[in-house]
């Protein structure tokens, strides 16, 4: 059974505990030649030839017993972040062990050839009026740590990444929040053995120099079949990069790889709207997968809170992109004034060199409420590599409320899918359900004032054996401006899937992206205004 995700997963990740401080640890070698990937590289290859060993507790019942309201209430000192009085607008801040961050993660710092660890002080929390025997924590430490920097107003230091639980992170930029997270690696995602969660065990964190624009780490990767030696790259602005270079390792074989994973959540929008009557038009931090393949085609496949857990696989060979997008940030879309979708980023995924032959996967996961994280995506190898041969995959994640701005000029793209129960006109004007499902789908972009004010487009529409396009209907769409394709469907089986594929084409070549959508099994069922 697929884990049902939460999407406080960086908070409140059930994982097996984040690791010890390695056998081999740089923290105890003082002055060594200058740290970089090649010794984590070294560090994970050693470990994937070793036995796993899980990391041990050491919490103490009042930490270990804690419920989130609590341990949220443990907040770093601004007084004591980590680079306070250096010559850097970087600062760090740590997160407290409690709940199931049960083991300390050792966490280093990098000057110029030194490599040293933070010690753990804690002095350097506000426990928020928990009481505790202090000597209870005297061998406790940090499950992870914060990045802050001046991202929106010259004095203010904001909060713009965060990494915490198993392997998961999240990044922000200008005017930008928290919405959805990046991991380092997925093992048996949405198989029918359980999934696998690796650890970050060992972090190191170099202090920028006077003037330095990006932060780097490294991060050490353990799970009981595989190891993997990280090196990022954070540089804050607009759009905040992390630059990714990853090497990673197997212990033993498995079935499925998840290179550049992405975990997000969906709930309703406007294609899928909220069983429950809601003053929100939507709920999500994300609304589609976009792919760039490798022949250049761009897909926008919009999300879906299924009945069912519900796997969709794009080959793709050598991807330029991938992510998962949170399209239209205007607050209209959402009217939600206290958790501000409409300030959740999108995350792009940039792979550098050839990945080879693979697929894209989606994973969406039932859920009943927006506490959830349900949706996963990311790229999977063809062929799983043989443990102990060292895989190499990098890649850049944008972080981006301009989305648009990922595509290229000559395309226009989804600006969003509606869907209503079909209708016909009768000759008295009044209009009729007549079993089947109807479905907009608005197109916008530059490309389109480029085009003739007579130019004629064509819609490409393509449909699977379980339903037929019964209507179909292109007209200019003047509050956009732009154009609306409206189709209406009639399903066979509601309880198998509709795959669906359109496009506008303008003599002969696509002036917009792939619109590909899925109908899951059993959602037409659960939708009283669509059934026939």
């Amino acid at each position: 059974m697929p884990l049902l995700t939460d999407r406080f997963r960086p908070w409140r990740r059930a994982c097996s505990g984040l690791g010890l401080v390695l056998g081999l640890s740089f923290a105890a070698s003082g002055a060594v030649s200058a740290f970089t990937l090649d010794d984590v590289t070294a560090l994970a290859r050693e470990r994937a030839a070793q036995p796993y060993e899980a990391p041990a507790s050491n919490l103490p019942p009042e930490f270990s017993r804690m419920l989130f309201g609590d341990y949220i209430k443990i907040r770093p000192r601004p007084e004591a972040f980590a680079w306070r009085e250096h010559d850097t607008p970087f600062k760090l801040a740590f997160y407290h062990q409690g709940m199931q961050f049960d083991s300390p993660v050792v966490i280093h710092e990098i000057v110029g050839d030194e490599v040293s660890e933070f010690q753990y002080d804690p002095a350097a929390f506000d426990f928020g009026g928990m009481e505790f025997d202090p000597q209870a924590t005297s061998q406790l430490g940090y499950a992870g740590f914060r990045v802050l920097y001046p991202i929106n107003q010259a004095e203010k230091e904001d909060e713009i990444m965060s990494v915490l639980g198993a392997s998961y992170y999240r990044v922000i930029g200008k005017d930008q929040i928290y919405g959805l997270s990046g991991r380092g690696l997925a093992i048996e995602t949405a198989m029918p053995h359980a999934e696998e969660f690796p650890d970050f065990r060992e972090l190191w964190i170099e202090r920028p120099a006077p003037g330095d624009e990006s932060l780097v780490f490294y991060a050490l990767l353990d799970s009981p079949r595989a190891t993997g030696a990280y090196k990022y790259t954070l540089t804050p602005g607009e759009d905040s990069v992390l630059d990714v270079e990853s090497r990673i390792f197997l212990r033993e074989p498995v079935d499925k790889l998840g290179i550049a994973p992405l975990t997000s959540m969906f709930l309703f929008g406007p294609h899928q709207p909220a069983r429950e009557r809601n003053f929100r038009p939507a709920i999500h931090d994300s609304n589609g997968l976009a792919i760039e393949t490798g022949e250049g085609e761009w897909l926008w496949r919009p999300l879906h809170n299924p009945p069912h857990l519900n796997i969709s696989l794009f080959s793709v060979t050598n991807p330029r992109g991938f992510g998962l997008l949170q399209r239209g940030h205007e607050f209209w879309r959402y009217e939600d004034i206290e958790d501000r979708y409409d300030l959740r980023p999108s995350a792009w995924i940039e792979p550098r060199g050839n990945w080879g032959k693979g697929v894209v996967e989606l994973v969406e996961i039932p859920t009943l409420d927006e506490t959830n994280d349900n949706i996963v995506a990311f790229w999977s190898p063809e062929r799983m590599p043989e443990p102990g041969q060292m895989q190499t995959y990098d890649y850049r994640i944008r972080w981006t409320l301009d989305e648009p701005g990922l595509l290229p000029d000559d395309l226009a793209w989804v600006d969003q899918t509606l869907s209503t129960a079909g209708e016909v006109r009768q000759a008295n004007l009044i209009r009729e359900l007549d079993g089947s499902l109807g479905l907009l789908v608005d197109f916008k972009g530059p490309v389109f004032a480029t085009l003739p004010g007579d130019a004629k487009l064509r819609p490409e529409v393509d449909v699977n054996g379980n339903a037929e396009v019964i209507d179909q209907l292109l007209q200019r769409n003047p509050g956009l401006p732009g154009w609306r394709l409206s189709l209406r469907v009639r399903v066979k089986d509601t309880e198998q899937p509709v795959e669906m594929r359109a496009r506008l084409d303008h003599q002969g070549k696509p002036v917009t992206e792939t619109w590909s959508f899925q109908i899951p099994p059993g959602e037409l069922s659960r939708q009283p205004h669509s059934r026939p």
